[in-house]
């Protein structure tokens, strides 16, 4: 079950929402429901699933409808329709008691301005979450003690807000929300007021705070370098609607259409793109059923002048030439295996371009893709890598 599932999620801004919807159902657009009905169209028949341990991302140009859609997923801003089912529970049905249940225990709030409660010290500030559940005073200092050190500000326990850098305290915002043990964390342009180097630190902070509390996320941003590198799953918002989701591999090299194309152009791709999203189907044939003449008739068929060779289960033992092949034919000999080149570059699937690229200078074959066990799952060649920088789909050549 996901641990957060959103169907048919709607919000309009005006007197009379509910009759917009039916509008937008038969398919006008936000544009023209403004003009003509003087209703503002924020989230438009959205529908999303967040898995346990995710960190999905949702981003947009400004007025795309994305920090309206999070307000939405803790009520913060009532739905118009829809559901938004928290661990199967839709939280558009809740009671006030249940709702305020919920933000207690389920879910936490990272805000763009840190909402920092200025009076009070750093530690009164990351317990301040706990306050409110009634927690008792030294266990709740306990916890928000445990939540700064995790965050990498031991030692301020008793400063202000003011006295510490927006970096800094956005990383107190951040230990506020982990201090509740919150399963899932809303986080709304999070670290879109901090400075790049701040920013890029944070990014990283986040990152290894995951890997040890693994938490659900629901991450706002505009930026998409932000979307790429923090994001497992990403869905890219315009006027109120969701144009793609997902990977973000599979945004880059399948747009769903000009404006995903267009809003992904400039991104730097060497380190996003991966083995497995540009190999090519792996031409191999196995040594214990094949000889030279085997050989030399499939690099013949397919026009290519290598081929991989593999044992019976698929791992990869090396590569042959036609020229090799075709020398031991005048030869009058079958034994390919005294030709097979062991001296090949392998990658495993999930390597990124910027990994790849080195091994064409310390190999004149194509890159081979290899699993854990070393079995042959695909093959790279040079115009492929090019065309994945590109954003172009490669030949095999």
């Amino acid at each position: 079950m996901p641990k957060v599932e959103v169907n048919g999620l709607y919000k309009v801004f005006g007197s009379s929402p509910l009759q917009i919807i039916p509008l937008l159902k038969k398919g006008m657009n936000k544009a023209t429901i403004f003009k003509k009905h003087k209703h503002n169209v924020g989230v438009n028949d959205i529908s999303f699933t967040v898995q346990e341990g995710e960190v999905f991302v949702i981003m947009g140009f400004s007025g795309s409808g994305k920090s309206t859609l999070i307000r939405c997923l803790n009520r913060l801003i009532e739905p118009t329709g829809g559901s938004i089912l928290i661990d199967g529970e839709d939280i558009t049905k809740a009671s006030t008691s249940r709702l305020r249940e919920i933000r207690r225990k389920k879910i936490a709030m990272v805000f763009q301005n840190f909402g920092l409660l200025p009076h009070k010290t750093i530690l009164e500030n990351i317990a301040f979450g706990l306050e409110i559940q009634n927690i008792s005073r030294s266990e709740r200092n306990e916890k928000a003690a445990e939540m700064l050190k995790l965050v990498g500000l031991e030692g301020y326990e008793n400063a202000k807000p003011a006295e510490l850098s927006g970096g800094m305290q956005q990383r107190v915002g951040l230990a506020r929300a982990l201090a509740t043990e919150a399963d899932i964390l809303l986080m709304d342009e999070a670290f879109s007021a901090l400075d790049p180097l701040i920013r890029r630190d944070m990014q990283n902070e986040l990152l290894s705070l995951q890997e040890k509390m693994k938490k659900t996320i629901i991450f706002i941003t505009h930026d998409l370098d932000e979307a790429l590198k923090i994001g497992d799953c990403i869905a890219l918002m315009r006027d109120g609607e969701i144009v793609q989701t997902g990977p973000a591999e599979e945004i880059l090299q399948n747009p769903a259409d000009d404006y995903v194309s267009n809003f992904t152009q400039n991104v730097n791709r060497v380190e996003i793109i991966t083995a497995s999203s540009i190999m090519r189907r792996a031409e191999a044939i196995v040594l214990e059923k094949s000889g030279i003449r085997t050989a030399a008739h499939t690099m013949k068929e397919l026009g290519i002048s290598s081929i991989f060779v593999t044992d019976r289960s698929g791992v990869l033992l090396g590569i042959v030439t036609i020229d090799k092949v075709s020398g031991l034919i005048k030869k009058g000999t079958e034994a390919l295996a005294n030709i097979i080149d062991n001296d090949i570059q392998t990658v495993r699937p999930e390597a990124s371009i910027d990994e790849i690229i080195p091994l064409f200078f310390q190999s004149n074959y194509p890159i081979a893709v290899i699993d854990d066990e070393g079995k042959l799952k695909g093959i790279i060649f040079k115009s492929t890598v090019l065309a994945g920088i590109s954003g172009e789909k490669g030949e095999c050549v």
